[in-house]
């Protein structure tokens, strides 16, 4: 212990060191939240880790991801054929100075992008939830769209 710190000083980074478990868990409960949350707007708990890897990890080819998730390399491959065919994600091949086949490298859209399409859905789903009555014949008013989300970025 150095000469100037005292009992009570090597306590507290004790303490630290303890504290720091408990904020290395509240992250990981944060992260399966966010992936949880992600599974919802992405169809698929696959699909929500390959986005948030993509995030972390621009410019990855489907054998990065599939290494940095711990996912099959065919489940990747699938999921990013998907996520872009659903523009997810952005996919061009990878530059290379040698000869032989340049993989796909993947980046995720932005967050913000990816809300701005799931507010779109979640609008439609409520709207037709509140003109159920209409739909079933059961109310003669017009079909409205009372719900109205609006995403600012700040």
């Amino acid at each position: 212990m150095p000469a100037n710190q005292t009992s009570g000083e090597h306590a507290e980074s004790a303490d630290e060191k303890h504290d720091d478990g408990a904020t290395d868990r509240a992250v990981s409960e944060f992260d399966d939240g966010l992936v949880d949350l992600l599974a919802w707007i992405l169809d698929t708990e696959t699909r929500a880790r390959i986005y948030v890897y993509l995030r972390k990890n621009p410019h990855s080819t489907s054998e990065e991801v599939a290494e940095g998730t711990g996912l099959y390399p065919s489940t990747v491959r699938e999921a990013l054929a998907e996520l872009a065919d659903d523009e997810t994600v952005d996919r061009r091949k990878r530059k290379s100075s040698g000869a032989g086949n340049n993989p796909y490298e993947y980046v995720a859209i932005p967050p913000s992008d990816l809300v701005k399409d799931a507010v779109g859905q979640v609008q439609e789903q409520l709207n037709a939830v509140f003109n159920l009555d209409r739909r079933l014949g059961t109310d003669c008013s017009d079909e409205t769209e009372p719900v109205s989300i609006t995403v600012r970025e700040e």
